[in-house]
């Protein structure tokens, strides 16, 4: 989930999180009501343009576009009909993964920006990727969801220069490791009922390892024209391994 502006999975068990709330559905009020017909979900026109702007993203955005190959690759194919669903969100969030149903939200009432859509997209993605490749145990183990969180703060463009001068924040040496670290430390803090001292310390246990696994990019993608050359880097693996 994206707790404007940062990103976190709500990755809940229903059940759970109706009883003690623990997960962050709270953010996401629409995972518990009945599903809308089409004809009524076309009538409102944040529904209408967050469903384009996903289009536009998964067809145009080289981020998204490794993730997707990346997540078909490892065995879990990614559709645009199951896999996102553009919902009405608390005012703090912008997205979340739903570990619950291998679902991306997309808070179509706080997304309004197409830049804004690519980060969000490409930030879940790197979630569902994390939770294709690997037995997350999103629900218990904060330190899964601490590594989760800074590869997907690392990865997805969330603390490239111009987003963090869009924030008035700025610095020097280590301060994109200053970023992921905060970031993600944040995104813990929405979704799960812990001290922010129990946040930082899974945080800083599983840092260094979970910061320098950079796939499925193999780089850290600082730019657009990083991913596109990770996209191509990507493309062409199985190309180097079929002639070896």
């Amino acid at each position: 989930m994206e707790r404007v502006p940062a990103e976190s999975p709500p990755a809940a068990d229903r059940k759970g999180a109706e009883e003690d709330d623990d997960f962050g559905y709270r953010l996401f009020p629409d995972r518990n009501k009945k599903p809308q017909s089409f004809l009524v979900r076309s009538l409102f026109t944040f529904h209408n343009k967050c469903q384009l702007m996903l289009r536009m993203t998964l067809e145009t955005n080289p981020y998204a576009r490794l993730l997707l190959e990346a997540l078909k690759q490892s065995g879990c194919t990614v559709f645009n009909d199951r896999h996102f669903s553009c919902e009405n969100c608390d005012g703090c969030v912008s997205g979340g993964f739903d570990a619950a149903t291998s679902q991306i939200v997309l808070c179509q009432n706080n997304i309004r920006q197409q830049s804004h859509m690519n980060r969000v997209v490409t930030h879940e993605l790197i979630h569902a990727f994390d939770h294709c490749r690997a037995h997350v145990d999103w629900f218990k183990n904060v330190k899964h969801l601490a590594c989760s969180e800074i590869r997907a703060a690392n990865l997805s463009g969330d603390c490239t220069l111009m987003n963090e001068i869009a924030r008035f924040k700025f610095g020097l040496k280590g301060h994109h490791q200053t970023c992921v670290r905060d970031r993600a430390i944040r995104s813990i803090l929405a979704v799960r009922k812990v001290s922010k001292e129990t946040a930082e310390k899974a945080v800083d246990e599983v840092f260094d390892a979970c910061f320098n696994d950079l796939e499925p990019f193999g780089r850290i993608p600082h730019s657009k024209a990083d991913a596109k050359r990770a996209y191509r880097d990507f493309q062409n693996r199985d190309r180097y391994h079929a002639n070896l």
